[in-house]
């Protein structure tokens, strides 16, 4: 069954510091100020905080199911998905593994990490 942003929701909402946010009419989850998770406005695509040293393969890998973010994003940390290519254990993992690269270490624990 494919991952909807509801499923997302469910992992994102009860993570400490996280907070959902609408910019521009898209949903965004942020710690702070920065943005760590978010979606397109068809809510198909998941976009969320991944190493850049680490994306390229992670695309190369798996090009139906994770896509390079905007030419104008590729300065950041980041990552996009189809949601409908994700299971929900899937998305849970990089869900987790987003917000862990934006809250304090000591957080993690509070996650399961």
């Amino acid at each position: 069954m494919p991952v909807t942003i509801d499923d997302v929701r469910a992992v994102a909402d009860g993570l400490p510091r996280s907070y959902e946010v609408i910019v521009r009419d898209r949903v965004k989850f942020r710690v702070g100020s920065i943005v760590w998770l978010a979606f397109n406005q068809a809510e198909t695509e998941m976009g969320f905080a991944f190493p850049k040293e680490e994306r390229a393969a992670l695309v190369e890998s798996e090009p139906d199911v994770f896509l390079l973010p905007h030419p104008s994003d590729l300065r950041f940390n980041w990552v996009e998905a189809h949601l409908d290519r994700l299971d929900v254990e899937r998305m849970t993992e990089l869900v987790l593994d987003a917000w862990c690269l934006v809250v304090p270490q000591k957080l993690w624990p509070m996650a399961g990490r």
